[in-house]
């Protein structure tokens, strides 16, 4: 009737895999306990609450305590517990069967810990694609919440809003919320009045009406100056008074009570869509600041009811958008193919399986597959958190099929979905993944033991928020004023972690991996190539023929290509070659042919190399002669060498590059400008590390040079075997085991 009001109020709280226990610790510090503590303290209002499955492992192993109140407050009634895909991935990123696989797993953990049962799903990031209502269904779903966006983009009015619909695939329905997003802006950054009229407004205007608070707890006591303002100042308290005095016609309830006591206003589909944020994200810059100019016209009422149907970009394109993204999600679409042929085979330890399984899930959370204003994609630790579960679920997919400690092969195949072919040489130490058809790359290398890949780096481009950066640098010179860490004139409150951020600025021309084939001018300075200047070719992103030559105990590949330099064409090949006999390195061999005569050439291979950052101690180069050239982040120009190694005390990593002719060598790291909750920062994403020859071509003949690529993780390994004596001597009974996937 009009006059009274459901309000549902869903939380989602989130951390991704690899995010550091100081970040979980903060997190529950500032937000999840002290949330629960209030609210325990007004048992009349109900809330529904989603934890990812990479939170809750942490808060099972370090905060069981808060599983405990969580599990008190389902008992009394006050907190209906949401599911969803184990490790919070995006649905559109992973396959069928692993939706379905990652969604009941989760639920029989969830109703295993908390005694309850588990109807709905928070869907991540509410990314939607209308065949995922037939995949929620299979999988034991009865209702998910979206955004009131994703019904506004389909054409739905405001008065159709408050209350829930249906929606099918296949004739199976499933029920769907639209999450408000006056709310989401609202809550909590006005004052709880505010709020209360605006849900009054709408209690007298529709009847029956249900309104959805659908959002991330986080900014509850995370997101800067929170906490203080929900819990030092009062708002929570304030905020669920109000509830309470308005309880005449205010129901604060769940998604479930309502399902159970409200008819849903209808059928109806949703498009493919996101919350309004992330469809803008997903675009390239230039597409991005043209939609957000657009929505911000004023005037014009027409103008503005026309801009609910703008719906931005597709999610799937932050994989066209960021190579590097694609990269983690081929090789994750690998892993799970080869899961999937494995648990075919009847022969296959379950046991063993479900490790696995565990590990590909964990691979698939979807922070480190896209960014949008924070982080994401471009903090090294998510995109090292999810490699690492994929390599060790390769390792344990290895070890269930050899019969041997000690081999080597070749596999050849489209394994970035380029529809071109890649082609894998591997043994029991690591996997090398190489890109004939852009640059004869080396673009992945797995190193086994330590579960890394060396080249999970990430290129340097533009992002629309990077004028803001532009701007602070200008506003300081027209001022005349020194750096500041907080800017107000641009967009409310900028902060910036580091001065002089415009001058790190640089966006790259190239992908950043490794045998990147350079021509260059004669005497090129390094600091002329740091900025992607003085090329004189175009090999470092052409197409290279490749084949393959096969030995009993090595694998060569082969990848030559013909380009210009200058107005002179060339021939470079290249042959890399894998050893079972020598696992932990990479031999290079280098012919460049048909070289002019008598015109001085300069020729350079740049390498790149992540995981391990600068700016620490114990993370430095090393030259031939022993001595230390300064940590990871520094500049190194060297005139005349053969070899140069970057060593990663903290990881026990050793990875060291030799030439047989002495060259110069350059290396600089590669580093980022992005976003943080707390500001700009730099973030570095790798080191380029790049040999290079002046010389003149031979009279005789062709001019070689050959190149060795070593790793020595012994200490990294001496240090996974004391640990894993300490968990063996710890261990204690583990949760359930995840059930078999479905296709």
């Amino acid at each position: 009737m009009a006059g009274t009001l459901r309000l549902i109020m869903a939380l989602h709280n989130h951390q991704p895999i690899g995010n550091f226990d100081g970040v979980f610790e903060q997190a529950y510090q500032k937000s999840y306990q002290p949330f629960l503590n209030v609210v325990t303290d007004y048992p009349e209002i109900t809330f529904a609450l989603h934890t990812s499955g990479s939170l809750l492992d942490w808060l099972e192993n370090h905060r069981p305590e808060y599983i405990d109140h969580v599990r008190s407050l389902a008992e009394r009634g006050q907190v209906e517990i949401i599911g969803g895909a184990f490790y919070e991935p995006i649905l559109s990123n992973i396959p069928r069967r692993d939706r379905i696989g990652q969604i009941r797993s989760f639920a029989g953990h969830l109703e295993k810990l908390f005694g309850t049962s588990v109807r709905g799903m928070w869907v991540p990031e509410r990314v939607w694609e209308q065949s995922f209502a037939g995949d929620l269904t299979a999988a034991g779903v009865r209702y998910t919440i979206l955004d009131d966006h994703h019904f506004c983009s389909a054409g739905m009015n405001q008065r159709q809003l408050f209350g829930y619909h249906v929606t099918e695939d296949e004739g199976r329905l499933l029920a769907i919320f639209p999450g408000s997003e006056r709310l989401r802006y609202l809550i909590p950054f006005r004052s709880p009045e505010e709020t209360i009229a605006y849900l009054r407004e709408i209690a007298d205007s529709y009847d029956n009406a249900v309104v959805v608070l659908g959002d991330d707890g986080e900014k509850f006591g995370v997101w800067p100056e929170t906490h203080k303002h929900v819990y030092e100042d009062g708002w929570l308290r304030r905020f669920l008074q109000a509830l309470r005095d308005n309880s005449a016609w205010l129901k604060v309830t769940t998604p479930g009570e309502t399902l159970d006591h409200v008819k849903p206003q209808g059928l109806f589909y949703i498009p493919d869509a996101s919350y309004r944020e992330m469809t803008e994200w997903v675009l390239d810059s230039t597409a991005q600041q043209d939609l957000q100019r657009l929505c911000h016209i004023e005037g014009d009422e027409n103008w503005q009811r026309l801009l609910q149907f703008a719906r931005g970009g597709f999610w799937r394109n932050f994989r066209v958008k960021y190579p590097e993204s694609n990269e983690m999600y081929a090789r994750m679409l690998e892993i799970s193919s080869r899961l999937a042929l494995a648990e075919q085979d009847a022969e296959c330890d379950a046991g063993e399986l479900t490790e696995i399984r565990r590990l590909l899930y964990q691979g698939q959370c979807n922070c480190s597959y896209w960014h949008g204003a924070f982080g994401g994609l471009y903090l090294p630790h998510l995109r090292n958190a999810v490699y690492a579960s994929l390599i060790e679920a390769d390792n344990q997919l290895e070890r269930l099929s050899r019969t041997t400690n000690e081999w080597v092969e070749v596999s050849t195949g489209d394994y970035n979905l380029d529809a071109h072919e890649e082609v894998r040489l591997s043994n029991h130490k690591m996997a090398a993944y190489f890109s004939p058809s852009i640059g004869g790359h080396l673009y992945e290398w797995d190193i086994r033991s330590c579960r890394v890949n060396l080249l999970a780096t990430l290129n340097r481009r533009m992002e629309p928020y990077h004028q803001k950066v532009i701007d602070h640098a200008e506003q300081l010179r027209r001022s005349n004023g020194s750096e500041e860490s907080d800017v107000s004139s641009i967009h409310d409150i900028v902060r910036f972690k580091q001065p002089g951020l415009d001058r790190k600025l640089g966006y790259d021309k190239w992908p950043r991996k490794s045998l990147v084939d350079h021509f260059l001018q004669p005497d090129l300075t390094g600091q002329t190539f740091r900025e992607s200047r003085g090329v004189l070719s175009a090999f470092a992103t052409a197409s290279y023929d490749a084949a393959v030559q096969y030995g009993n105990d090595e694998i060569d590949l082969e990848m030559s290509c013909r380009g210009n330099v200058s107005v002179h064409e060339v021939r470079i090949r290249k042959t890399v070659t894998m050893s079972r006999l020598r696992p932990g390195e990479l031999l290079i061999k280098y012919k460049l042919d048909d070289l002019p005569r008598r015109v001085p050439l300069h020729f350079a291979v740049e390498f790149n190399f992540a995981t391990m950052p600068g700016g620490a101690s114990d993370r430095y180069f090393f030259n031939e002669s022993g001595e230390q050239l300064g940590t990871l982040d520094a500049y190194i120009d060297v005139p005349s060498s053969s070899r140069l190694s970057l060593i990663d005390e903290w990881q026990g990593l050793d990875v060291s590059l030799e030439w047989t002719q002495a060259g110069g060598v350059w290396a600089f790291p590669i580093e980022t400008i992005s976003q943080s909750e707390s500001g700009f920062e730099l973030v570095h994403q790798s080191v380029a590390v790049t040999p290079h020859w002046n010389f003149v071509a031979p009279e005789s003949g062709p001019w070689t040079i050959d190149l060795r690529l070593t790793v020595n993780t012994s200490l990294a390994q001496a240090r996974q075997l004391a640990e894993l004596g300490g968990q063996r001597r710890n261990e204690s009974v583990g949760r359930e085991s995840i059930p078999e996937t479905v296709d």
